[in-house]
């Protein structure tokens, strides 16, 4: 049973993108790092957590890794939310969006939650990304 909308013609229709005010960074750390930094995870609010072979990937916000000590940061980056409750099932959203944005110069990191698609977006091309993604809910 999906959980959320799976219809892509009714998800490219009311994506309704919301850009937030904070620059976001994307960093990593050694696995073997991660039990001594872990009662400091929570402190750096962190966007996401996700553990590969090579280190466990932090995206936060930029003065939380500076605050932090992070200096080794990657990808100074803008998030646009989608508001519209995708399913985790639903079937080609993200490509759409992908071909969108790609078409428009646009690089893209996308992380999926529970509710809603967060496109990670070089920063100072966040408003080329709106227009765009609001450009596709208007022609759907």
């Amino acid at each position: 049973m999906a959980v959320g909308e799976t219809d892509l013609k009714t998800l490219l229709s009311t994506l309704e993108p919301i850009l937030h005010a904070d620059s976001f960074v994307f960093l990593t750390i050694p696995n073997t790092a991660v039990s001594q930094v872990r009662p400091d995870l929570l402190a750096l609010q962190p966007q996401l957590l996700f553990q590969e072979r090579e280190g466990t990937t932090i995206i936060i916000t930029r003065e939380q890794a500076v605050s932090h000590g992070f200096t080794d940061y990657v990808f100074p980056c803008r998030m646009i939310s989608l508001s519209v409750h995708s399913s985790l099932e639903a079937v080609g959203l993200i490509a759409a969006i992908s071909a969108q944005l790609r078409d428009a110069g646009v690089s893209a990191n996308v992380v999926s939650g529970f509710y809603h698609d967060h496109i990670f977006v070089p920063e100072g091309k966040e408003e080329v990304a709106m227009q765009a993604i609001e450009g596709m809910a208007r022609g759907s």
